[in-house]
C-alpha cells in the first residue's frame, strides 16, 4: 500500500471534482485543530484565509486546507468546509457556534476544461464527506483533475498533471506526510537520475524537452511573459510532531526548497507556488529533521502526481509517453 499524507494520524483527505470540466478541489482536513504555517514563493497566487497562518494572528489553531480548481472562483468553494465543520461542532469556539479556520489556495485550470463550471461550495461539502483517513487517490483526481505542467508554450506542448502524495517515519516515531498539486509551468524531473517525468514535449510532441533549457536560449511562444498563463503547485505536509507556529513555518520553507529539486523552472512569475505545513500532534521531535523529511515527501508526492496522472484523452501523461520509450 502506498504511503499517504493521512499516516499521520489527525489528518484525513477528500476529492470531488467534475470529469466532463476537467476541475475538482481537494480537502485535508484537521478537524480536532492543527498548528498551521505557510511559504508562498509564488508571484501568482490566488488565496483565502492565509492571514491566519501568520505568527501575529490571534486565531492559533487551522482545521484544514483546501486545494480546489477554478482560479478565484473557486476560493468560493471553502465555504462548503466551513459548513461541514461548522455542522459537526468543530472550530474557533466563539460561544454562539464554531468558526472553522481554512485557508484555501487555487489552481488556475481554466483552459483545458469547461472553464464555466468552478469548484463551489457543494463540491468542497462533497470532498469533505469524502474524507478518510485511508489511503488516498492520485493522478488526475480532486484539485489534480485539470493540473497540467510544461507550459512554455501554453497547452499545444504541455502534459497532464495531477496530485500526488507521500509519507516518511522518522526518528523516535516521527511521521512527515505530503500532498501536492502539480500545475507547473515547468518541467517534473526525477532528482537521482535528472530524468523528465512529464513537461514540455517537442515540436512532433513524442518525446520531452527542457523548458529550464529552452528559457537559458531565450526560446518561448512570442506572447509569453507579456499574457496570463496560470500556473500552481500547491504542497501540504503534515506532522505528528508538536511544533510551534514559527516552527511550523519553518518546515513550511524548508519542504519548498523540494519544489526546486523536481521542478524545473519553479516559482517563476506565471506560478503561484505555496506550501502549508501543520503540526497535528505532541510527539517530541526536532524541527530540523522534520523539514529534512518534509523536503523528501515533497518531493516523492510531486513526482508522483504525474506518474499517476490520466490525460484523459486530452493531453498525454507520463503513462503515455512512456509507452514511446
Amino acid at each position: 500500500m502506498a504511503s499517504a499524507i493521512t499516516d499521520v494520524k489527525g489528518i484525513r483527505v477528500g476529492h470531488a471534482g467534475n470529469r466532463e470540466a476537467l476541475t475538482g478541489c481537494t480537502v485535508i482536513l484537521c478537524e480536532d485543530g492543527a498548528i498551521g504555517g505557510v511559504e508562498i514563493r509564488g508571484s501568482a497566487t490566488g488565496t483565502r484565509q492565509i492571514d491566519s497562518l501568520y505568527p501575529i494572528h490571534m486565531v492559533q489553531q487551522v482545521h484544514g486546507i483546501l486545494l480546489t480548481g477554478g482560479s478565484s472562483f473557486g476560493l468560493d468553494a471553502a465555504g462548503g468546509v466551513v459548513r461541514f465543520l461548522e455542522e459537526r461542532g468543530k472550530g474557533f469556539d466563539v460561544g454562539v457556534t464554531h468558526v472553522p479556520i481554512i485557508p484555501t489556495a487555487v489552481i488556475f485550470d481554466l483552459i483545458i476544461g469547461d472553464h464555466r463550471v468552478r469548484p463551489d461550495a457543494d463540491m468542497a461539502y462533497e470532498a469533505c464527506l469524502n474524507a478518510s483517513n485511508g489511503p488516498v487517490e492520485e493522478g488526475s483526481v480532486g484539485v489534480g483533475m485539470g493540473a497540467t505542467v510544461g507550459k512554455l508554450f501554453d497547452l499545444e506542448r504541455a502534459c497532464k498533471g495531477g496530485v500526488g502524495t507521500a509519507s516518511v517515519k522518522g526518528k523516535e516515531g516521527v511521521v512527515v506526510g505530503a500532498l501536492v498539486a502539480v500545475n507547473a509551468l515547468g518541467d517534473v524531473v526525477d532528482e537521482k537520475t535528472g530524468t523528465l517525468l512529464a513537461g514540455l514535449r517537442d515540436e512532433k510532441g513524442k518525446n520531452l524537452v527542457s523548458s529550464a533549457e529552452l528559457l537559458r536560449h531565450g526560446i518561448w511562444k512570442e506572447k509569453f511573459g507579456t499574457s496570463f498563463q496560470g500556473n500552481t503547485t500547491l504542497g501540504v505536509v503534515a506532522t505528528n510532531v508538536g511544533l510551534t507556529r514559527e516552527d511550523v513555518i519553518k518546515v513550511a520553507q524548508l519542504a519548498h526548497n523540494g519544489l526546486a529539486k523536481v521542478i524545473s523552472p519553479v516559482n517563476t512569475t506565471h506560478d503561484g507556488d505555496i506550501v502549508f505545513a501543520l503540526s497535528v500532534g505532541q510527539q517530541e521531535g526536532n524541527v530540523n529533521h522534520v523539514g529534512a523529511l518534509a523536503e523528501a515527501t515533497i518531493m516523492e508526492a510531486v513526482k508522483r502526481a504525474v506518474i499517476k496522472a490520466d490525460g484523459f484523452g486530452i493531453l498525454p501523461a507520463y503513462r503515455d509517453l512512456a509507452k514511446n520509450d
